[in-house]
């Protein structure tokens, strides 16, 4: 019988994002604070000796040749010439184009997942590496600490963060990334800030405003939102979110959400559940 491991995904916020220029091959260049919090996918990945990399199921909306976890799983096969293959099943709880890191989670997932299945012994900056040609988040959730991130996703250095809760709000909107960062409107030339000063700079979301103008729902949530905390957007959104003291007050703001909306109480991480699945 196959070894089958069950593995949670978990989200990311965006604690600010600031667009500080753009490379000739037009990817933008960023800074921001990533931070792990406990709202996750679940993914399932079972080993098996035919060298196949299947899906238990479709995701809805996503085509096999899109699927990141597929890809992650067939880059690894490729990277290291492993003949085992996989069947993967992801339970979908984070929602789709919410700017919070639901697919690049699963593929990182994934990737330490199979690590460990097939006995790779890949280091976790071979695993990054790797991880950086699915996408420019990939690198953190398999880094597993919250981080301060520069280039394009892609330089992170760990932070330390004190514990916080925080509500986080989904609109029934998914917001396609690609759209958001090639707006006119969106501001490219933020002046970077020092990690050492992050906390103490004024700090934003640069596509924050360009959201909320294309989609009504997303600003319409954030002024809400903002009735009790100060609020604001998760990566190229539409997720929002806002800190509280306590899980207490995270909940009662929480069972006042309107219901065409998805609220969620969650806690930071103290890093991501697998990192221990590589090496350093």
């Amino acid at each position: 019988m196959s070894e089958r491991l069950c593995c949670p995904a978990p989200a990311k916020i965006n604690l600010f994002l600031h667009v500080v220029g753009r490379r000739d091959d037009g990817y933008h260049l960023l800074q921001s604070v990533f931070r792990l919090i406990d709202w996750a996918d679940e993914i399932t990945v079972a080993d098996r000796d035919d060298g196949r990399i299947a899906r238990v199921q479709p995701l809805p909306g996503v085509d096999e040749s899109l699927d990141l976890t597929i890809r992650a799983a067939r880059l690894l096969q490729q990277a290291t010439g492993v003949r085992r293959g996989a069947t993967i099943g992801v339970d979908k709880r984070l929602p789709m184009g919410g700017g919070i890191g639901g697919g690049s989670s699963d593929a990182a997932t994934v990737m330490l997942a199979l690590n460990r299945l097939w006995g790779l012994g890949l280091r976790r900056s071979e695993l990054m590496a790797l991880g950086l040609k699915l996408g420019a988040d990939v690198p953190f959730f398999l880094f597993g600490r919250d981080a301060f991130v520069e280039g394009i996703g892609e330089q992170l250095k760990a932070v330390n963060l004190a514990p916080a809760w925080y509500v986080v709000i989904a609109p029934q909107v998914s917001v396609p990334t690609p759209a958001i960062f090639s707006d006119p409107d969106l501001t490219r030339d933020t002046a970077p800030i020092r990690m050492a000063d992050f906390a103490a700079s004024t700090t934003r979301n640069d596509l924050e405003p360009v959201v909320r103008l294309r989609y009504p729902e997303v600003d319409r949530a954030i002024r809400w939102l903002e009735r009790f905390s100060p609020a604001r957007m998760s990566g190229s959104g539409s997720c929002l979110f806002a800190q509280f003291p306590s899980q207490g007050d995270a909940l009662q703001v929480v069972a006042q959400c309107p219901v065409e909306w998805t609220a969620k109480c969650v806690q930071s991480l103290p890093g991501h559940p697998l990192r221990d699945w590589a090496d350093d």
